[in-house]
Order: structure tokens, then C-alpha cells, then sequence
């Protein structure tokens, strides 16, 4: 439907851009109103009063076309008003709300307010006794009675509040409830007066309005039906079809984000062109007129909008769709550029914060991208011979990245070099599993069964797309690192228009290939070759799985390996596994059950034969037992206990267990998670490359029991207890006395891993000390009478 902005429509039409003017001043007048204060929204008005006045005098009766031009120059003058009365008070009065004082002074506030969007869940990883997920929800509200202090604060602002997910995540849009928490001001440049940290859950809670119920049942119902898919698949259906990512796995997350598909999961004009394009072919096939078939597209459009909630790229869809069918009725062609704009001006005067959201921003930029230059591109390519589909494909994928890298960079740091390909491979599933999957939530309530097997069938182009992300976040150097700012954006920019203006030189086009192969010359050798590997010989390998531990001991046999702990989530683990090529595994051992022990452990069995998982004798916290033994469970696959004296031989490996010496009584918990630390499995691995002591996360307490007990703790190669935290006992490390000390820890994290004294102890004792944060996956290597380390290097 090219008159919502999408590609698919006729070849090219000449686009109207009479309304991009005031669009772009009622955008810039917002943007900088919001980042330094009111008086910038009224230069701006002046500003574009200004350019209406010439434009008017300058366009007089007798020249070419004046009607057309004096629309333009109107519109220009009705948003300039706009920005000099609604726009400049919405701003100002959020700007001096009284409720942004009392945030300044990080005062206590009760807060009555109305939830306008749907509940964010806050993902977090996995540590210690807490299980990964979500903990918090971000919640933007609007303010109807504050309290501070025990007085009443006259406020209407937008607040966001950061609250506990028990509760507050099942609130719609439209309730109201009662919070109590801190208060903390809002970052720069925002609408919101004010950040709440809430405590405990909505109390006085409103009723939800009928559409909103209604609206929840279908996303519950959707959610329900695609439970029948494997659990990856599961919780992206309903991403792809109502933006709801409630149950997406973080791992698949992160890969859609590496691969450059991301704006799958987030519902925007793609959407909206899909529904209501099918919408639209099936009133042609009942030949229905052009009004009876808007009609209904409208109709589905609203109810889509409200399904999938007020986003700000699903407003922009909705509002440039519903002109676009407007424009249908009345017969007009061209229309996406005036509906853009239009959609532009009417959600940014209705809510200024638009100015300064990125996913609208992103939204607004691909669009006018695939309108402006994806068709032009897509001719030049078929009049060099390509076939029209073929063209479209590449032209759509390519104009949106070239659009939207400069943002994504500035925001991020980051550029996918492989979003192109990606987007390439994705294109053919994507519109088949969103009409399946939107024709599924409409059955899910009434007719499961219905919605069953639809899901069924959206099932293989789900598994596809996510094949697709995984092995595309998977290529070498699938993402660069990029300057962050707006001096990186406006560097990526300037990249991206060099690039389309060499395409439109041949001399430039082959210019820019001798560039890129050079490049690549220098480029992959670097980043793939020069590396080399795994190195040839490695015994261990301490992989780079965050703030969390995952060890790889070589057995001697080709592809065969014991793994050590999992790390705290799905991926990493699975992706250094890949990059050893390990594709059996005889056992797993899980030292303890602390998340970012066991969080990957799900991951190891991707497309490889596990043997054994073998844990020690704790069995807290419970949640993490049940879920080791459940994933157990559900492989087939044995689940063991070791204990010390234990001993299992392979080729080049032989392993003692040396502890847990100290347990604790049965069923107890500890509040700090150090009673379960030291109930970590200690592990003595002879290799090629020295003996090696695995000592998960023991802390004083076991360090000392391990000394008493008189063990032989020597070994060239120390994985340091609870990476390299301060609870660790000078004497353990100087009964070990290694020279090669692992520490597997998180880049940035906020525990102080590794303490500076323990880093200092261990070099003070000779200890080579090789970390994960800085060096990615590390390998040790037999080197004569000494181990040696090879780093990998840390992903971008």
C-alpha cells in the first residue's frame, strides 16, 4: 500500500511535499522547545511566520500554480500558530510544573494518577539468588492529585513511574491508581515533570474501560494459543503481531537488535500497511467499492491501534493510515509524503514528548525513506535488468538502513553491517506470519482452536526470523562499534550520503568497491583470521559470558567437552561453545544454583548431545532447583550429585571433587546468598596444560574448610572464587599458588568484581591475572613447563 507509506504499491508516483515545511517546523519547534525551554518554541514561530509571509508575497497571483504553492505556505502558517500558543504553554506549564521542585529536592510523594500507556516490563539479568527478568515496570502516567509532605500539590504533569511488576504490570491504559514512593527529576529535554520510585503495589485502583478489557483478552488470548510453539517462537509471535514482548526470550531480544530486526517487534507502519492491506485486497476480491473497503480498513485500523496500545510509532502509523485511506476515498495518489507529514504535525502538537522519541523518530525517518528513495532506487535497478520483486527487495531493506543508521548509531554506538541481508532474508515471512498471527488473537477468544492452528501455521516463519537474527548476530564483526552522540549520528550521516551519492557515479560506485573490498582486506584477517580461533591445544576456557561464570575443559577428544557453569543467561555460553566447535558435551556441571551459574544452561543443549548435568548437594534457591531439574527433565538427561571424593577421566582430563565441605541445613535460605556460595561444587581437573581449581563462588567460610581439611590445593591455573570478590582468604590463594589466575566477571557491573586487594594478592604471588570484562573468552594453553594465555578479545 503505497499510500501508507509502505512499499508494494504502483512503481513511483510523484510524491506532494507542500506539508513537509510546517511538518519540519512543528517538529523542530518541539524538539527545541523540550531541550532549551519555551522561548525556543516561540523563535520558532516567528520563525516560520516569517517564511509563510515570503513565501505568500513572493507567490502572487499570475504565477505558475500559485494554489498549490499558497497551501503550502498556509500550512506553514496555521503550525507556526500552533507552536506559538497550544505548544509553547503544553511546554511551559511542564517545564514550571510545581511537582518538578519537589522532584529537585528527591522529596516522598502519594500520587493519584491516570496510566497512559501500557506497562514496560524492565528486564534484568539473573544474579545470585534472583532469577532473571522482569522485576520493574516503567508506567507513563498522567498526574490527577499529588501529595508532598502532606500537602496538596496543584500538578497535572506526565510522570513515569518506576514500580514493583507484581501489580502494577496488569494495569491498562486508562485506570487510574494510587502510588507512594520518591520522587527524582526527570532526564533533559523530556515532558515528564517528574520519575517516581514506587513502592509496594497500586492501591485504589480504577476500573479499565471495555475496549481496554477487550483489547487484553485478545493479547491474552494470543499469548495463550502461541504457548503451543517452543518457547522462542512462543514469545515472538506476539511481538511480531501486537508488539507485545512480555515473554521474548532476552536472548532472542538482543539478536534481533545485533541482526538489524528489532523494528519487527516494535508495531509500526509495516504493520498497519500489512492489516489493512489485507483488508483492503479482500474488499477488492468482494468487489467492494473504494468508500465500503476504507471504511472497513479504518475500522480494523482502530481496533489495531487500541490492541497493540499507544505507542509512539503505532500513533504515527495509525494517524498516516487513516489519512492515507482517506485519501483512497477521494481518489488521490501520492498521498504518503502529505499523510507523514500530517501525521508529524498532529501528534507532536497533541504531545509535544513525540519531538524526542526515539522509536517515533526511527518510525517517521524509514518511512519517508522507503516513500522518497526506495522506488527510485528499485527503477534504476530494474532498468540495469533486475526483476521488479527482486529490486523492491533490495531498494526497501537498503533506504531503511541508510535512513535510520545515523540515529540507531547516534543512540546506540553501534552500526549492523548485516541488517541489509538480514532484512533481505526476513522480507518474505514477515507478511504472512503478521496476517496469521492478528487473524489469531481475533479467533483466540472465541474459537482456540482456530487460533491454534493458526499459529501453527505462522510457526515456521516465526522459527525462520529467528534463525535469520541468530545466525546474523553470529557473523564476525556483524556489529561495529560507532561514536555515541550527536556528533556520531551526525557522523553516520555524513557516511551514509556519501554512499548514496557514489551510487549514482559509476567512477564513484567503483571507487567506493575498491574501498569496501579493501576494507574487508583488512577487516576480516583482523577480526576473524589474526585471532585464530580457538587456539590449537587449548585445555580450558574461560568464557565471556558477563557478570557470571562458564568454564570449557577439553577432554582430549575432537568436539568433546566438560562445561562449567552456564553464565547468567542464554547465548553467550551457547555462542563460545560454537566457536570451540563443541558439540558434545559428557557433563555439565553446575557448581551451585545461583542465576549467573545456571542461567545459560538451556542454551548448551542447542544442537548438542549432553550426557549428564551434575550438581552439588544444594538445593537452594528452590526456584533455581526446580528449574535445572525441569530442563533435565525435559533433555532426557540424567541429573546427578557430586560429592567430595568423586572422580570422572576422560583422555586429557581427570577430575577430583574436592567440595563442598561446608553444607547447610537442608531447606534454609540466606538473605545475602552467601550460605548457598559456599555451597559450590570445588573442582580439581588435571589437563595437559596443568592442574586447574574450579572454585565456583566459596567464600570464607568454605575457602577455610578446604584449608582444614588438608586437600592438596595446588594448581597452575586458579579460577578465582565469586570473581575475584574481596571475600577471599590471602592464605587459600597462597595454598594454590598459581600463575595463571581466571577471573570471570561482568564488564562495568556494580559489585566492585574484582576487588582491587584480591587482584593485588594475586599478582603480589606471581599470578598471571587474564579477565573476561577485558579480554573476552580466555584460553589457556600447555607452553612448556607453564601454562599460556590467549585472549580472544571482547565482541563490540
Amino acid at each position: 500500500m503505497t499510500l501508507l507509506g509502505e512499499p508494494g504499491g504502483p512503481r513511483r508516483v510523484r510524491q506532494d511535499l507542500r506539508l513537509v515545511p510546517a511538518a519540519v517546523l512543528t517538529w523542530t519547534a518541539a524538539l527545541l522547545g523540550l531541550l532549551w525551554g519555551w522561548p525556543a518554541c516561540l523563535l520558532c514561530a516567528v520563525a516560520g511566520t516569517l517564511g509563510a509571509a515570503i513565501a505568500l508575497r513572493r507567490w502572487a497571483p499570475g504565477r505558475r500554480d500559485p494554489p498549490r504553492r499558497w497551501a503550502a505556505a498556509g500550512a506553514l502558517l496555521v503550525c507556526a500558530l500552533a507552536v506559538a500558543g497550544p505548544l509553547t504553554l503544553r511546554i511551559a506549564a511542564a517545564q514550571h510544573d510545581p511537582l518538578r521542585a519537589h522532584a529537585g529536592e528527591g522529596r516522598d510523594a502519594i500520587l493519584r494518577v491516570t496510566v497512559e500507556e501500557r506497562p514496560r516490563p524492565l528486564r534484568s539479568a539473573g544474579y545470585a539468588d534472583r532469577p532473571d527478568g522482569a522485576r520493574l515496570v516503567l508506567v507513563p502516567a498522567r498526574v490527577r492529585d499529588a501529595t508532598v509532605g502532606g500537602q496538596p500539590v496543584a500538578s497535572t504533569g506526565r510522570v513515569v513511574l518506576i514500580a514493583p511488576f507484581a501489580g502494577w504490570s496488569r494495569l491498562l491504559p486508562g485506570q487510574e491508581a494510587t502510588a507512594g514512593g520518591s520522587l527524582v527529576p526527570p532526564g533533559d529535554g523530556d515532558l515528564t515533570v517528574a520519575v517516581t520510585y514506587v513502592r509496594g503495589p497500586p492501591r485504589n485502583v480504577g476500573p479499565a474501560s471495555w475496549w481496554q478489557r477487550a483489547a487484553e483478552s485478545v493479547r491474552a488470548g494470543l499469548r495463550a494459543v502461541s504457548g503451543i510453539l517452543a518457547e522462542e517462537p512462543a514469545g515472538l509471535l506476539p511481538g511480531l503481531v501486537v508488539g507485545d514482548t512480555s515473554a521474548l526470550p532476552a536472548r532472542v531480544e538482543q539478536e534481533f537488535t545485533d541482526a538489524g530486526l528489532s523494528h519487527l517487534t516494535a508495531v509500526s507502519g509495516a504493520n498497519v500497511a500489512i492489516v489493512c492491506g489485507a483488508v483492503l485486497l479482500v474488499a477488492r476480491a468482494l468487489r467492494c467499492g473504494p468508500r465500503s473497503s476504507a471504511t472497513a480498513a479504518g475500522v480494523v485500523l482502530v481496533g489495531f491501534v487500541v490492541l497493540v496500545g499507544y505507542e509512539p510509532s503505532v500513533l504515527r502509523a495509525g494517524v498516516m493510515g487513516g489519512v492515507g485511506l482517506l485519501a483512497l476515498v477521494l481518489g488521490r495518489r501520492g498521498s504518503a509524503m502529505p499523510a507523514l507529514a500530517t501525521a508529524v504535525c498532529a501528534l507532536v502538537l497533541w504531545d509535544p514528548a513525540m519531538a524526542v522519541s526515539m522509536g517515533f523518530a526511527l518510525s517517521v525517518v524509514a518511512t519517508a525513506g522507503l516513500v522518497l528513495l526506495a522506488p527510485r532506487w528499485s527503477e534504476a535497478m530494474t532498468r540495469r535488468g533486475l526483476p521488479a520483486g527482486v529490486a523492491d527487495g533490495l531498494a526497501v531493506p537498503l533506504a531503511a538502513f541508510l535512513v535510520t543508521a545515523p540515529l540507531i548509531a547516534g543512540l546506540a554506538g553501534q552500526v549492523s553491517v548485516v541488517s541489509v541481508v538480514a532484512n533481505l532474508l526476513a522480507a518474505p515471512v514477515v507478511a504472512p506470519v503478521t496476517v496469521l498471527g492478528v487473524l489469531a488473537a481475533a479467533l483466540a477468544v472465541v474459537w482456540p482452536g482456530g487460533a491454534e492452528l493458526l499459529a501453527h501455521l505462522a510457526g515456521p516463519g516465526v522459527s525462520w526470523l529467528i534463525l535469520v537474527a541468530r545466525e546474523a548476530s553470529a557473523v564476525p564483526g556483524a556489529v561495529l562499534p560507532w561514536p555515541s552522540g550527536w556528533w556520531g549520528g551526525v557522523l553516520a550521516a555524513g557516511v551514509a550520503l556519501l554512499v548514496v551519492l557514489a551510487l549514482r557515479h559509476r567512477q564513484a560506485r567503483v571507487a567506493l568497491a575498491v574501498a569496501l573490498a579493501g576494507l574487508l582486506v583488512i577487516v576480516v584477517p583482523v577480526r576473524v583470521v589474526a585471532p585464530s580461533w580457538p587456539p590449537q591445544g587449548w585445555a580450558v576456557v574461560a568464557c565471556d559470558v558477563g557478570q557470571g561464570d562458564a568454564l570449557v575443559l577439553a577432554t582430549g577428544e575432537p568436539g568433546r567437552a566438560v562445561v562449567v557453569d552456564t553464565g547468567p543467561e542464554p547465548g553467550p555460553v551457547d555462542r563460545c561453545l560454537d566457536r570451540l566447535d563443541v558439540d558434545r558435551v559428557p557433563v555439565v556441571v553446575l557448581s551451585h544454583l545461583h542465576a549467573d551459574h545456571i542461567g545459560g544452561l538451556a542454551s548448551v543443549f542447542e544442537d548438542r548431545a549432553v550426557g549428564a548435568v551434575a550438581v552439588g548437594p544444594g538445593r537452594t534457591p528452590g526456584w533455581a532447583w526446580r528449574l535445572v531439574a525441569a530442563e533435565a527433565a525435559q533433555r532426557g538427561v540424567p541429573l546427578v550429585e557430586l560429592s567430595a571424593g568423586r572422580r570422572l577421566g576422560w583422555p586429557a582430563l581427570r577430575l577430583a571433587v574436592l567440595g563442598p565441605r561446608y553444607v547447610p541445613r537442608a531447606g534454609s535460605e540466606s538473605d545475602d546468598g552467601t550460605a548457598i556460595n559456599n555451597t559450590s561444587v570445588v573442582l580439581r581437573a588435571a589437563t595437559p596444560a596443568g592442574r586447574v581449581l574450579l572454585t565456583g563462588d566459596v567464600e570464607l567460610a568454605a575457602q577455610g574448610d578446604l584449608l582444614a581439611s588438608g586437600a592438596d590445593l595446588r594448581a597452575e591455573i586458579l579460577k578465582v572464587p565469586h570473581h575475584g570478590s574481596r571475600f577471599t582468604l590471602p592464605q587459600f590463594l597462597g595454598a594454590v599458588t598459581p600463575r595463571v589466575a581466571l577471573v570471570s566477571v561482568g564488564r562495568d557491573n556494580t559489585y566492585g568484581h574484582p576487588s582491587p586487594v584480591t587482584l593485588r594478592w594475586l599478582s603480589g604471588g606471581g599470578a598471571l591475572v587474564a579477565r573476561t570484562d577485558l579480554g573476552g573468552d580466555t584460553a589457556v594453553v600447555p607452553d612448556g613447563a607453564a601454562p599460556a594465555v590467549v585472549r580472544r578479545g571482547r565482541s563490540p
